[in-house]
Protein backbone atom coordinates (compact mmCIF):
# COMPACT_ATOMS: atom_id res chain seq x y z
CA UNK A 1 0.00 0.00 0.00
CA UNK A 2 1.19 3.64 -0.94
CA UNK A 3 0.31 6.92 1.09
CA UNK A 4 1.22 10.10 0.92
CA UNK A 5 0.32 11.56 4.11
CA UNK A 6 -0.84 14.68 2.42
CA UNK A 7 2.30 16.97 3.80
CA UNK A 8 2.22 20.11 1.88
CA UNK A 9 4.18 22.90 2.03
CA UNK A 10 3.90 25.40 -0.42
CA UNK A 11 6.71 27.44 0.53
CA UNK A 12 7.07 30.78 -1.20
CA UNK A 13 10.52 32.38 -1.14
CA UNK A 14 10.77 35.29 -2.06
CA UNK A 15 14.50 36.73 -3.27
CA UNK A 16 15.07 40.32 -3.12
CA UNK A 17 17.45 41.26 -5.91
CA UNK A 18 19.24 44.82 -5.43
CA UNK A 19 21.09 47.11 -7.87
CA UNK A 20 23.55 49.56 -6.73
CA UNK A 21 22.73 51.35 -9.85
CA UNK A 22 18.91 51.86 -9.80
CA UNK A 23 15.88 51.50 -7.55
CA UNK A 24 14.81 48.43 -9.16
CA UNK A 25 13.68 45.58 -7.08
CA UNK A 26 13.77 42.17 -8.70
CA UNK A 27 11.89 39.21 -7.17
CA UNK A 28 11.41 35.32 -7.63
CA UNK A 29 8.80 33.04 -5.92
CA UNK A 30 9.32 29.15 -5.83
CA UNK A 31 6.97 26.74 -4.54
CA UNK A 32 7.89 23.57 -3.27
CA UNK A 33 5.39 20.49 -2.53
CA UNK A 34 6.68 17.92 0.46
CA UNK A 35 5.14 15.04 0.78
CA UNK A 36 5.42 12.04 3.47
CA UNK A 37 5.36 8.28 1.42
CA UNK A 38 5.08 5.62 3.34
CA UNK A 39 4.70 2.12 0.70
CA UNK A 40 3.85 -1.63 2.41
CA UNK A 41 3.66 -3.27 -0.80
CA UNK A 42 6.42 -5.71 -0.33
CA UNK A 43 5.85 -9.52 0.64
CA UNK A 44 8.95 -11.64 2.96
CA UNK A 45 8.76 -14.97 2.61
CA UNK A 46 10.55 -17.94 4.07
CA UNK A 47 10.44 -21.26 6.35
CA UNK A 48 11.81 -23.32 8.83
CA UNK A 49 15.25 -24.61 9.28
CA UNK A 50 16.55 -27.37 12.45
CA UNK A 51 19.25 -26.20 14.26
CA UNK A 52 20.29 -28.61 16.69
CA UNK A 53 23.34 -27.47 17.62
CA UNK A 54 24.23 -24.52 19.29
CA UNK A 55 27.14 -22.70 20.10
CA UNK A 56 27.58 -21.78 23.66
CA UNK A 57 27.59 -17.81 24.40
CA UNK A 58 25.87 -17.45 27.44
CA UNK A 59 25.76 -17.91 31.16
CA UNK A 60 22.28 -19.11 31.65
CA UNK A 61 22.59 -22.80 32.96
CA UNK A 62 19.50 -24.50 31.49
CA UNK A 63 18.60 -28.37 33.84
CA UNK A 64 16.18 -30.87 33.89
CA UNK A 65 13.61 -32.62 31.58
CA UNK A 66 10.03 -32.16 30.16
CA UNK A 67 7.50 -33.89 28.14
CA UNK A 68 5.04 -31.01 26.19
CA UNK A 69 2.19 -31.70 23.96
CA UNK A 70 2.46 -29.38 21.05
CA UNK A 71 6.09 -28.52 22.21
CA UNK A 72 8.65 -31.88 22.38
CA UNK A 73 10.58 -33.50 24.97
CA UNK A 74 13.39 -31.49 26.40
CA UNK A 75 16.10 -32.37 28.44
CA UNK A 76 19.52 -30.18 29.34
CA UNK A 77 21.87 -30.82 31.46
CA UNK A 78 25.33 -29.03 32.26
CA UNK A 79 29.16 -28.23 31.90
CA UNK A 80 30.93 -25.72 33.29
CA UNK A 81 34.15 -24.26 34.06
CA UNK A 82 34.71 -21.91 36.89
CA UNK A 83 36.78 -18.88 37.65
CA UNK A 84 38.59 -19.17 40.77
CA UNK A 85 38.59 -16.68 43.84
CA UNK A 86 41.57 -14.69 43.22
CA UNK A 87 42.68 -15.00 46.95
CA UNK A 88 41.33 -17.84 49.25
CA UNK A 89 41.06 -16.69 53.58
CA UNK A 90 43.73 -18.23 55.17
CA UNK A 91 44.13 -15.40 58.10
CA UNK A 92 43.19 -16.83 61.28
CA UNK A 93 42.02 -20.63 59.63
CA UNK A 94 42.98 -23.79 58.61
CA UNK A 95 42.05 -26.46 56.78
CA UNK A 96 40.56 -28.22 59.88
CA UNK A 97 38.36 -25.41 60.17
CA UNK A 98 36.73 -25.51 57.19
CA UNK A 99 33.21 -26.71 58.20
CA UNK A 100 31.34 -27.64 55.03
CA UNK A 101 30.51 -26.43 51.55
CA UNK A 102 27.93 -26.50 49.25
CA UNK A 103 27.23 -25.81 45.56
CA UNK A 104 24.94 -22.89 45.30
CA UNK A 105 22.54 -22.45 42.50
CA UNK A 106 21.03 -18.84 41.64
CA UNK A 107 17.84 -18.65 39.65
CA UNK A 108 15.57 -15.73 39.46
CA UNK A 109 12.83 -14.49 41.44
CA UNK A 110 10.00 -14.89 38.85
CA UNK A 111 9.84 -16.66 35.55
CA UNK A 112 12.82 -19.74 36.96
CA UNK A 113 11.36 -22.75 35.32
CA UNK A 114 8.95 -23.91 32.81
CA UNK A 115 6.77 -27.16 33.73
CA UNK A 116 5.31 -28.28 36.87
CA UNK A 117 6.60 -27.22 40.67
CA UNK A 118 6.00 -29.94 42.34
CA UNK A 119 7.62 -32.41 40.04
CA UNK A 120 10.18 -34.53 41.89
CA UNK A 121 13.24 -34.11 40.47
CA UNK A 122 17.22 -35.00 41.29
CA UNK A 123 20.42 -33.71 39.85
CA UNK A 124 23.67 -35.27 40.24
CA UNK A 125 27.06 -33.22 40.21
CA UNK A 126 30.42 -35.05 38.62
CA UNK A 127 33.75 -33.76 38.39
CA UNK A 128 35.51 -33.61 35.23
CA UNK A 129 38.57 -35.41 34.74
CA UNK A 130 39.89 -33.18 31.67
CA UNK A 131 39.26 -29.60 29.89
CA UNK A 132 36.61 -29.08 28.19
CA UNK A 133 37.07 -28.48 24.30
CA UNK A 134 36.26 -24.81 22.53
CA UNK A 135 33.97 -23.82 20.83
CA UNK A 136 31.60 -26.13 22.51
CA UNK A 137 27.90 -26.56 21.15
CA UNK A 138 24.74 -27.70 22.38
CA UNK A 139 25.18 -31.24 20.96
CA UNK A 140 28.39 -32.02 22.81
CA UNK A 141 28.83 -35.76 24.40
CA UNK A 142 30.47 -35.37 27.70
CA UNK A 143 31.13 -39.37 27.36
CA UNK A 144 35.24 -39.63 28.33
CA UNK A 145 35.18 -36.30 30.04
CA UNK A 146 33.53 -37.59 33.61
CA UNK A 147 33.35 -40.98 35.47
CA UNK A 148 30.72 -42.20 35.88
CA UNK A 149 31.09 -43.77 39.27
CA UNK A 150 33.26 -40.54 40.60
CA UNK A 151 29.80 -39.19 42.08
CA UNK A 152 30.50 -36.13 43.94
CA UNK A 153 27.07 -34.99 45.19
CA UNK A 154 23.30 -35.74 44.70
CA UNK A 155 20.12 -33.69 45.97
CA UNK A 156 16.44 -33.44 44.91
CA UNK A 157 15.99 -29.89 43.72
CA UNK A 158 12.87 -27.91 43.18
CA UNK A 159 11.34 -24.49 43.15
CA UNK A 160 10.06 -24.56 46.91
CA UNK A 161 12.83 -25.74 48.55
CA UNK A 162 14.97 -22.41 47.17
CA UNK A 163 15.39 -19.67 49.50
CA UNK A 164 14.31 -16.25 48.71
CA UNK A 165 18.09 -13.90 48.64
CA UNK A 166 18.46 -10.37 48.42
CA UNK A 167 22.07 -8.43 47.32
CA UNK A 168 22.62 -5.05 47.52
CA UNK A 169 23.23 -2.97 43.75
CA UNK A 170 24.97 -0.11 44.00
CA UNK A 171 24.12 0.73 40.45
CA UNK A 172 20.25 1.05 41.01
CA UNK A 173 20.91 1.88 45.01
CA UNK A 174 18.42 -1.02 45.70
CA UNK A 175 18.14 -4.70 46.79
CA UNK A 176 17.82 -7.39 43.72
CA UNK A 177 16.53 -10.50 44.95
CA UNK A 178 16.63 -13.79 43.48
CA UNK A 179 16.35 -17.33 44.92
CA UNK A 180 18.81 -19.96 45.53
CA UNK A 181 19.31 -23.76 45.52
CA UNK A 182 21.78 -25.65 47.57
CA UNK A 183 23.18 -28.83 47.10
CA UNK A 184 25.82 -30.31 49.71
CA UNK A 185 29.55 -31.39 49.05
CA UNK A 186 32.27 -32.94 50.33
CA UNK A 187 34.15 -31.22 52.43
CA UNK A 188 36.91 -32.95 51.51
CA UNK A 189 36.89 -31.15 48.31
CA UNK A 190 37.22 -27.91 49.72
CA UNK A 191 39.91 -29.02 51.97
CA UNK A 192 41.85 -29.80 49.05
CA UNK A 193 41.06 -26.36 47.01
CA UNK A 194 42.38 -24.44 50.58
CA UNK A 195 45.83 -26.89 50.09
CA UNK A 196 46.29 -26.15 46.86
CA UNK A 197 45.80 -22.57 47.33
CA UNK A 198 48.05 -22.63 50.20
CA UNK A 199 50.85 -24.73 47.72
CA UNK A 200 50.26 -22.81 44.38
CA UNK A 201 48.36 -19.73 44.62
CA UNK A 202 49.11 -18.66 41.45
CA UNK A 203 46.93 -21.40 39.87
CA UNK A 204 44.03 -19.24 41.30
CA UNK A 205 45.29 -16.12 39.63
CA UNK A 206 44.46 -17.76 36.05
CA UNK A 207 41.28 -18.86 35.43
CA UNK A 208 43.36 -21.07 32.50
CA UNK A 209 45.79 -22.36 34.60
CA UNK A 210 43.29 -23.18 37.39
CA UNK A 211 41.02 -25.03 34.62
CA UNK A 212 44.05 -27.83 34.11
CA UNK A 213 44.23 -28.22 37.84
CA UNK A 214 40.14 -28.30 37.90
CA UNK A 215 38.60 -28.60 34.47
CA UNK A 216 34.85 -28.21 36.06
CA UNK A 217 31.82 -30.14 36.93
CA UNK A 218 29.11 -31.64 35.07
CA UNK A 219 25.75 -31.36 36.54
CA UNK A 220 23.08 -34.27 35.36
CA UNK A 221 19.07 -34.41 35.61
CA UNK A 222 18.93 -37.80 37.19
CA UNK A 223 15.69 -38.48 38.01
CA UNK A 224 12.48 -37.13 37.39
CA UNK A 225 10.35 -35.04 34.40
CA UNK A 226 8.21 -32.05 34.20
CA UNK A 227 10.30 -28.93 35.09
CA UNK A 228 13.29 -27.56 33.50
CA UNK A 229 14.68 -24.76 35.99
CA UNK A 230 16.98 -21.65 34.32
CA UNK A 231 20.05 -20.94 36.76
CA UNK A 232 21.79 -17.79 36.18
CA UNK A 233 24.82 -18.67 38.33
CA UNK A 234 26.68 -21.50 40.15
CA UNK A 235 28.91 -21.06 43.02
CA UNK A 236 31.16 -23.67 45.51
CA UNK A 237 30.57 -22.25 48.87
CA UNK A 238 32.40 -22.86 51.46
CA UNK A 239 31.59 -22.54 55.09
CA UNK A 240 34.36 -22.09 57.79
CA UNK A 241 35.88 -20.88 61.45
CA UNK A 242 38.20 -18.03 61.93
CA UNK A 243 40.25 -16.68 64.73
CA UNK A 244 40.00 -13.33 65.63
CA UNK A 245 42.05 -10.96 68.03
CA UNK A 246 39.77 -8.24 69.63
CA UNK A 247 42.04 -6.99 71.47
CA UNK A 248 45.25 -7.61 73.36
CA UNK A 249 43.60 -9.77 76.09
CA UNK A 250 40.88 -11.00 74.52
CA UNK A 251 40.18 -13.37 71.19
CA UNK A 252 37.41 -15.39 70.13
CA UNK A 253 36.79 -17.92 67.04
CA UNK A 254 33.98 -16.92 64.75
CA UNK A 255 31.65 -20.14 62.99
CA UNK A 256 29.87 -19.90 59.75
CA UNK A 257 32.30 -17.63 58.05
CA UNK A 258 31.60 -18.49 54.45
CA UNK A 259 33.23 -17.30 50.95
CA UNK A 260 32.97 -18.05 47.42
CA UNK A 261 36.12 -20.11 45.97
CA UNK A 262 34.57 -20.37 42.67
CA UNK A 263 31.73 -19.34 40.56
CA UNK A 264 30.74 -19.77 36.98
CA UNK A 265 31.16 -16.36 35.24
CA UNK A 266 30.99 -15.30 31.44
CA UNK A 267 34.33 -15.34 31.20
CA UNK A 268 34.96 -19.18 31.34
CA UNK A 269 33.64 -22.20 29.25
CA UNK A 270 30.10 -23.20 29.81
CA UNK A 271 27.55 -25.24 28.08
CA UNK A 272 24.12 -26.81 28.11
CA UNK A 273 23.70 -30.04 26.80
CA UNK A 274 20.40 -30.17 25.25
CA UNK A 275 18.08 -33.00 23.49
CA UNK A 276 15.08 -32.29 22.29
CA UNK A 277 12.88 -34.17 20.25
CA UNK A 278 10.32 -32.28 18.37
CA UNK A 279 6.78 -32.93 18.67
CA UNK A 280 5.15 -34.35 15.69
CA UNK A 281 2.20 -32.00 15.38
CA UNK A 282 5.25 -29.65 15.29
CA UNK A 283 6.67 -30.93 12.77
CA UNK A 284 3.77 -31.79 10.86
CA UNK A 285 3.44 -27.80 10.75
CA UNK A 286 6.57 -27.02 8.99
CA UNK A 287 6.13 -29.22 6.69
CA UNK A 288 2.88 -27.87 5.79
CA UNK A 289 5.06 -24.76 5.14
CA UNK A 290 4.49 -22.97 8.66
CA UNK A 291 7.44 -20.45 9.73
CA UNK A 292 7.61 -21.92 12.68
CA UNK A 293 10.76 -20.45 15.83
CA UNK A 294 11.22 -22.76 18.46
CA UNK A 295 13.75 -22.92 21.55
CA UNK A 296 16.93 -24.04 22.61
CA UNK A 297 18.48 -25.83 19.67
CA UNK A 298 14.94 -26.03 17.53
CA UNK A 299 13.77 -24.18 14.63
CA UNK A 300 14.95 -20.32 13.42
CA UNK A 301 13.30 -19.56 10.01
CA UNK A 302 15.12 -18.66 6.81
CA UNK A 303 13.59 -15.46 4.93
CA UNK A 304 14.31 -13.87 1.75
CA UNK A 305 13.55 -9.94 2.37
CA UNK A 306 12.24 -7.81 -0.51
CA UNK A 307 15.40 -5.22 -0.36
CA UNK A 308 15.46 -4.73 -4.26
CA UNK A 309 11.60 -4.21 -4.77
CA UNK A 310 11.84 -1.46 -1.85
CA UNK A 311 14.91 0.59 -3.53
CA UNK A 312 13.10 -0.04 -7.19
CA UNK A 313 9.92 1.12 -5.79
CA UNK A 314 11.65 4.05 -4.31
CA UNK A 315 13.73 5.14 -6.90
CA UNK A 316 10.82 5.28 -9.15
CA UNK A 317 8.78 7.42 -6.91
CA UNK A 318 11.54 9.51 -6.28
CA UNK A 319 12.23 9.56 -10.29
CA UNK A 320 12.87 13.75 -10.90
CA UNK A 321 12.78 15.07 -7.28
CA UNK A 322 14.50 14.70 -3.94
CA UNK A 323 13.96 12.06 -1.35
CA UNK A 324 15.40 10.97 1.74
CA UNK A 325 14.59 7.95 3.42
CA UNK A 326 13.35 8.01 6.54
CA UNK A 327 12.67 4.46 7.74
CA UNK A 328 12.62 1.15 7.07
CA UNK A 329 10.59 -1.20 9.40
CA UNK A 330 9.28 -5.24 9.94
CA UNK A 331 6.51 -5.93 11.57
CA UNK A 332 6.22 -9.84 11.91
CA UNK A 333 2.67 -11.33 13.47
CA UNK A 334 3.18 -13.97 15.95
CA UNK A 335 1.24 -17.11 16.51
CA UNK A 336 1.26 -19.04 19.93
CA UNK A 337 1.01 -22.40 19.60
CA UNK A 338 -1.18 -24.35 22.00
CA UNK A 339 0.59 -26.52 24.17
CA UNK A 340 0.86 -28.47 27.53
CA UNK A 341 2.91 -26.11 29.63
CA UNK A 342 1.78 -22.79 27.76
CA UNK A 343 5.17 -22.24 26.40
CA UNK A 344 5.35 -19.00 24.86
CA UNK A 345 7.06 -17.04 21.64
CA UNK A 346 10.48 -16.15 22.35
CA UNK A 347 10.87 -12.53 24.36
CA UNK A 348 13.26 -11.84 21.24
CA UNK A 349 14.36 -12.31 18.07
CA UNK A 350 17.68 -11.47 16.16
CA UNK A 351 17.05 -11.31 12.48
CA UNK A 352 20.65 -11.14 10.50
CA UNK A 353 21.96 -11.62 7.24
CA UNK A 354 22.48 -15.42 6.37
CA UNK A 355 25.63 -15.54 5.80
CA UNK A 356 26.97 -13.61 8.69
CA UNK A 357 24.97 -15.75 11.24
CA UNK A 358 27.98 -17.50 12.38
CA UNK A 359 30.09 -14.76 11.95
CA UNK A 360 27.74 -13.03 14.01
CA UNK A 361 27.34 -15.72 17.05
CA UNK A 362 30.94 -16.92 17.04
CA UNK A 363 32.20 -13.11 17.53
CA UNK A 364 29.83 -12.38 20.31
CA UNK A 365 28.46 -9.62 18.57
CA UNK A 366 25.89 -6.84 19.30
CA UNK A 367 23.23 -5.65 16.30
CA UNK A 368 24.23 -2.89 14.07
CA UNK A 369 21.36 -1.84 12.05
CA UNK A 370 22.98 -2.85 8.85
CA UNK A 371 23.20 -6.66 8.54
CA UNK A 372 21.86 -7.64 11.73
CA UNK A 373 18.48 -6.30 14.25
CA UNK A 374 16.36 -7.47 17.26
CA UNK A 375 13.21 -7.23 17.73
CA UNK A 376 11.22 -7.95 21.48
CA UNK A 377 7.39 -9.87 21.07
CA UNK A 378 4.95 -7.22 22.15
CA UNK A 379 2.72 -9.61 23.74
CA UNK A 380 -0.19 -7.42 23.33
CA UNK A 381 0.09 -6.83 19.76
CA UNK A 382 1.65 -10.12 19.39
CA UNK A 383 4.31 -9.09 17.03
CA UNK A 384 7.76 -8.13 16.65
CA UNK A 385 8.93 -4.89 15.53
CA UNK A 386 12.45 -5.02 13.24
CA UNK A 387 13.23 -0.82 13.44
CA UNK A 388 16.29 0.99 12.61
CA UNK A 389 16.69 -0.96 8.95
CA UNK A 390 17.39 2.49 7.57
CA UNK A 391 21.11 2.10 7.40
CA UNK A 392 20.66 -1.69 5.62
CA UNK A 393 19.14 0.17 2.76
CA UNK A 394 21.21 3.24 2.30
CA UNK A 395 23.98 0.49 2.69
CA UNK A 396 23.00 -0.70 -0.44
CA UNK A 397 22.15 2.79 -2.21
CA UNK A 398 25.21 4.32 -1.29
CA UNK A 399 27.93 2.03 -1.84
CA UNK A 400 26.33 -0.85 -3.89
CA UNK A 401 24.69 1.30 -7.13
CA UNK A 402 21.20 0.05 -5.72
CA UNK A 403 21.90 -2.95 -6.84
CA UNK A 404 21.21 -5.80 -3.84
CA UNK A 405 23.34 -9.03 -4.08
CA UNK A 406 21.56 -12.04 -2.99
CA UNK A 407 23.44 -12.12 0.36
CA UNK A 408 21.87 -9.06 1.07
CA UNK A 409 18.43 -10.70 0.47
CA UNK A 410 18.61 -13.35 2.88
CA UNK A 411 18.15 -13.39 6.40
CA UNK A 412 17.85 -15.56 9.46
CA UNK A 413 15.56 -15.20 12.09
CA UNK A 414 16.46 -16.68 15.19
CA UNK A 415 15.18 -17.06 18.70
CA UNK A 416 17.51 -15.05 21.48
CA UNK A 417 18.60 -14.34 24.78
CA UNK A 418 19.37 -10.48 25.75
CA UNK A 419 20.80 -9.21 28.35
CA UNK A 420 20.23 -5.33 29.26
CA UNK A 421 21.97 -3.09 31.01
CA UNK A 422 20.19 -0.74 32.94
CA UNK A 423 22.69 2.39 34.62
CA UNK A 424 20.75 4.46 36.97
CA UNK A 425 23.40 6.93 37.71
CA UNK A 426 22.47 10.39 37.62
CA UNK A 427 24.24 13.20 39.28
CA UNK A 428 21.11 14.01 40.87
CA UNK A 429 20.15 10.94 42.22
CA UNK A 430 19.73 11.84 45.58
CA UNK A 431 17.60 14.53 45.39
CA UNK A 432 15.43 14.01 42.07
CA UNK A 433 14.17 10.47 40.08
CA UNK A 434 16.86 9.32 38.07
CA UNK A 435 16.37 8.59 33.93
CA UNK A 436 17.77 4.98 33.91
CA UNK A 437 19.14 4.28 30.30
CA UNK A 438 19.05 0.57 29.24
CA UNK A 439 21.75 -0.88 26.95
CA UNK A 440 22.33 -4.37 25.29
CA UNK A 441 25.49 -5.79 26.68
CA UNK A 442 24.95 -9.48 25.07
CA UNK A 443 23.13 -11.33 22.41
CA UNK A 444 23.38 -15.25 22.07
CA UNK A 445 21.12 -18.07 21.39
CA UNK A 446 18.31 -18.78 23.48
CA UNK A 447 18.40 -21.28 25.95
CA UNK A 448 17.05 -19.51 29.10
CA UNK A 449 13.45 -21.38 29.05
CA UNK A 450 11.66 -23.29 25.93
CA UNK A 451 9.81 -21.27 23.55
CA UNK A 452 7.66 -21.80 20.20
CA UNK A 453 5.57 -19.55 18.10
CA UNK A 454 4.51 -19.56 14.54
CA UNK A 455 5.81 -15.98 12.78
CA UNK A 456 3.03 -14.89 10.20
CA UNK A 457 4.91 -13.99 7.60
CA UNK A 458 2.30 -14.24 5.43
CA UNK A 459 0.84 -11.13 7.07
CA UNK A 460 4.28 -9.38 8.00
CA UNK A 461 4.60 -5.83 7.28
CA UNK A 462 7.56 -4.16 5.77
CA UNK A 463 7.11 -0.83 5.08
CA UNK A 464 9.26 2.28 4.04
CA UNK A 465 9.11 6.18 4.98
CA UNK A 466 10.35 8.63 3.00
CA UNK A 467 10.29 12.56 2.42
CA UNK A 468 9.89 13.32 -1.44
CA UNK A 469 10.08 16.76 -2.54
CA UNK A 470 9.45 18.18 -5.60
CA UNK A 471 9.15 21.98 -7.32
CA UNK A 472 6.11 23.25 -8.76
Amino acid sequence: MKKALNVLLALAVVFGLYSCADDTIGTSISDTRLAIIEDSSFTITGQSVENNSLLSRTSVQLLGAIKSDGYGKLSSQIVTQFMPTYAIDTVGTNIHWLDSCKLVFKLPVTGAFTGDTLAPMKLNVYRLNKALPSPIYSDFDPKGYYDEEDLMASAAYSLSSSTICKEFDSNSMSYIYHREVEVPMPTDYARELFAKYCESPEVFRSPKEFAKYFPGLLITNSFGSGRVMNFTDTEFRVFYRKHAELSDTTDTIYGGVQQAYLASTPEVIMNNIISLEIDKSVKDRVASGEALVMAPAGYEVKAHFPVQDIIDAYKKASKGSMSVINKLSLEVPAEEIENEYSIAPPKYLLMVKTDMKNKFIEGDSLTNSKDSFYAEYNAKKKSYVFNNMREYVLDIIKNKGGIAPEADTYFTIIPMDVTIYTDYSSSYYYYYQSNPTATVTKIAPQVSVPAIARLRLDKANVKITFSKQSVL
